[in-house]
């Protein structure tokens, strides 16, 4: 899976870009900076390259966010991605 999400910093929404997961279900999970889960996300990415905004989180606090995308796939050799963000005014 290559997943990017750019900027690492938002404001109400993420943008990921997204390669080589053509036909696979993609999930998300936002955390804040104590480990609480404050947004989750499914998507199915229907192309090999795709682009989409992870939107409703113009409610959150500001501080520090650390989201895991993963395929869904639960087994050993499951791809996971984990990033650092920061939401800002």
């Amino acid at each position: 899976m290559l997943a990017k999400i750019k900027p690492s910093n938002f404001i109400d929404a993420l943008q990921l870009e997204l390669s080589a997961m053509q036909g696979t279900p993609l999930r998300g999970i936002l955390r804040d900076d104590s480990g609480l889960i404050c947004s989750t996300l499914e998507k199915k990415i229907v192309h090999e390259h795709e682009q989409f905004t992870w939107s409703g989180l113009n409610d959150l606090p500001y501080g520090r966010y650390t989201v895991e995308l993963f395929q869904d796939d639960d087994g050993p050799d499951a791809e996971r991605l984990k990033m650092n963000l920061v939401k800002r005014i």
